[in-house]
């Protein structure tokens, strides 16, 4: 019998990492959690059978000792992001962009690094990049998470060109409007009102599962199928700027 395939999820201790976490260990994988809160992931982790790392994926250093610790790793799910502000480009911190850029991008760049090895061992690695529609078309608003996501969509397609012929696929999914715990709310530094705001009218935005369901899909295709980029937003959103809201 063949040995469990192994997958690892950051940023797993809510939302679309929790949901992905969930879904994989269902599709037959060991799962590997990582995240900054410790009592979060080990919940999570002895729900699903899998194993719990606190992990921030902005420190190098963090992140190389979880790589020398973890063993067998057949696919990374880079999840760890969000958003912080909806400032106009003029009037935005940059210590906001700063923190934006270190978890969307340098995140993404740090566990990527560190576990291509034990990718590239397997002889099958899949390594996704969560990034988001964000990534492919700009919003007022939005400067700073857009740059930041822009950036983790290069860092996918770069990556694919430098692999290519090696026994590893990256794929992106790039997500709409998703109604995920904590993600509108952690970017409008808890205000509830303006969070709730965000899905004002929408009938049916995405949720954590559903982006799950589509991680699932993706790295379960058969080994020579590579999914680059996908898409996916609720029936409601055309685009980031046009939205159907029932009154």
């Amino acid at each position: 019998m063949s040995e469990q395939k192994v997958a690892v999820v950051t940023g797993a201790s809510s939302g679309i990492g929790a949901a992905t976490a969930r879904r994989l260990a269902a599709d037959g994988f060991q799962v590997v959690l990582t995240a900054r809160r410790t009592e979060r992931i080990e919940a999570l982790a002895k729900e699903i059978g899998g194993r719990a790392y606190t992990v921030d994926v902005t420190d190098r250093a963090a992140v190389d000792a979880f790589a020398a610790e973890v063993g067998r790793v057949d696919v990374l799910v880079n999840n760890a992001g969000g958003a912080i502000g909806a400032e106009t480009v003029e009037a935005g911190d940059p210590a906001d962009w700063l923190a934006m850029y270190e978890v969307n991008v340098l995140g993404v760049l740090h566990v990527t690094q560190a576990l291509l090895p034990a990718l590239r061992a397997t002889g099958d690695g899949t390594v996704l990049v969560m990034s988001s529609t964000a990534a492919l078309a700009a919003y007022e608003g939005g400067g700073g998470y857009v740059a930041a996501k822009h950036a983790a969509h290069t860092i996918a397609a770069t990556l694919r060109l430098e692999l290519c012929g090696e026994p590893i696929r990256v794929i992106e999914i790039a997500p709409g409007m998703v109604k995920s715990e904590g993600f509108a709310v952690t970017r409008f530094r808890g205000d509830e009102d303006k969070a709730a705001a965000v899905y004002a009218g929408v009938a049916e935005p995405l949720t954590a599962e559903d982006i799950a369901d589509t991680v699932s899909w993706a790295v379960t295709r058969p080994s020579h199928v590579n999914i680059d980029l996908l898409v996916v937003r609720p029936r409601a959103q055309a685009a980031n700027h046009k939205v159907h809201r029932e009154r």
